[in-house]
């Protein structure tokens, strides 16, 4: 059980509204239990901050990260000690802690391993939601191997971002198998990608009823699938075949949109990590071959963008940066401010991510009874984005506890 913690004097944003209100906030045993205008009395049992003339807001959520690539080289991570890749991925999550991420989702990487020593206290960093291995076609955006390479990888001991599944029976088995591990999502390569060495990012990838089986089972857990996927054609077939999420969507269509909305389904779109690739990519392990597919898909991101928040689609915020690039994950808010105004992007961090993560109501708010994650701002956001995008937040709390205190 945790001390209670009192914030006093806070200007809170209440994400819904899209305003601010004041009053103290009261977290006790980890949860918000109180939220008003009354400054009460502290006892000795009680941590009072004092956030006057600060700006707090939910905690963040970051809904695609990959917290074991410490390098952009994906393919070279088989080869590594896992015991290795572990002391990178907690070097990374205690900065994206730092950064005022509370919770993120890991979308192909991270196992049970690395949520239970997180949750237990061992490793610092955000609270893991994570979806193991993805799924992977032959030759898919999770195959590692090189042309001249025959050899099968991606066994449960090595490093792997993803592992391979080819047929029904195959992929249903995959499935079953991350889902036993302890899943919270299942995730499907249905189109090509940029850190892949042999398949085309105009590419689609998996078969219908190969989607369809993985979506099934992802369902009878009381899971979902979510795909990456950058082409119209790619998202579009996914999301026919029940697929609740979609990844990158860079190059989505008009189907796209209505289909998205049609399922109530959940784009999260990452465009950080096509700028940071483009500048400092190579520097981290990236290939030429890769490099060169970056622009592709970084032209077509920022109208898409624009498309998906004009058209009323859930977009989640994401930033799927790799290696030394990581430490630029809170620059989304700064890519998409010139086109979503920076409270959407917030919804998209807060209540939209929650909602994904099937955590509504208990994430990504302040209000009674949600777990007492805050993120404490010199700045107003609202007015001054680079309050969020520079990454270093005047104080972060997570479940009660205060975890980075710059308040001075």
């Amino acid at each position: 059980m945790t001390a209670d913690l009192i914030l006093r004097g806070a200007t809170w944003l209440d994400v819904d509204a899209g305003t601010y209100r004041e009053g103290d906030v009261r977290i006790h045993d980890g949860r918000f239990v109180d939220v008003d205008e009354s400054r009460g009395s502290g006892s000795a049992e009680v941590r009072e901050l004092d956030v006057a003339g600060r700006f707090v807001l939910p905690g963040l959520i970051d809904c695609h990260v990959h917290v074991t690539a410490h390098t952009a080289a994906l393919d070279t991570l088989g080869a590594e000690s896992p015991n290795y890749v572990a002391m990178q991925a907690s070097r990374l999550m205690g900065d994206m802690l730092d950064r005022g991420f509370t919770t993120v989702r890991d979308v192909a990487g991270a196992d049970f391993g690395l949520h239970d020593a997180q949750r237990e206290g061992l490793l610092r960093g955000p609270r893991l939601f994570f979806g193991g291995k993805a799924l992977s076609q032959t030759g898919g955006h999770a195959d590692p191997r090189g042309r001249g390479e025959s050899h099968e990888t991606g066994e449960y001991t090595c490093s792997h971002i993803g592992r391979i599944a080819d047929g029904v029976d195959a992929v249903r088995h995959a499935a079953r198998d991350e889902l036993r591990k302890g899943a919270h999502h299942v995730k499907i390569m249905a189109g090509g990608g940029v850190a892949s060495p042999t398949d085309r990012v105009d590419s689609t990838q998996y078969s219908l009823e190969e989607i369809a089986a993985v979506v099934e089972e992802a369902e009878a857990a009381n899971r979902y699938v979510t795909a990456h996927a950058y082409t119209g054609r790619s998202i579009n077939r996914a999301l026919r075949a029940g697929v609740r999420g979609i990844e990158h969507g860079n190059l989505l269509d008009d189907e796209s949109i209505e289909l998205l909305l049609e399922h109530d389904a959940f784009l999260t779109m990452n465009l950080v990590t096509y700028h940071y690739l483009q500048l400092e990519g190579r520097e981290f392990g990236l290939s030429q071959e890769n490099w060169e597919k970056v622009d592709a898909v970084l032209q077509g991101g920022m109208a898409a963008l624009e498309k998906a928040h004009r058209g009323g689609v859930n977009l989640c915020y994401g930033s799927d940066l790799l290696g030394g690039m990581q430490r630029h994950q809170a620059q989304e808010f700064a890519v998409r401010a010139d086109i979503v105004p920076t409270i959407d992007t917030i919804r998209s961090a807060t209540t939209v991510a929650a909602r994904l993560l099937q955590r509504e109501g208990e994430l990504g708010v302040i209000a009674p009874g949600a777990l007492g994650d805050l993120v404490v701002l010199d700045r107003d956001p609202l007015e001054h984005v680079g309050a969020l995008a520079d990454g270093r937040p005047a104080a972060v709390v997570q479940g009660g506890e205060v975890v980075v205190d710059r308040l001075g």
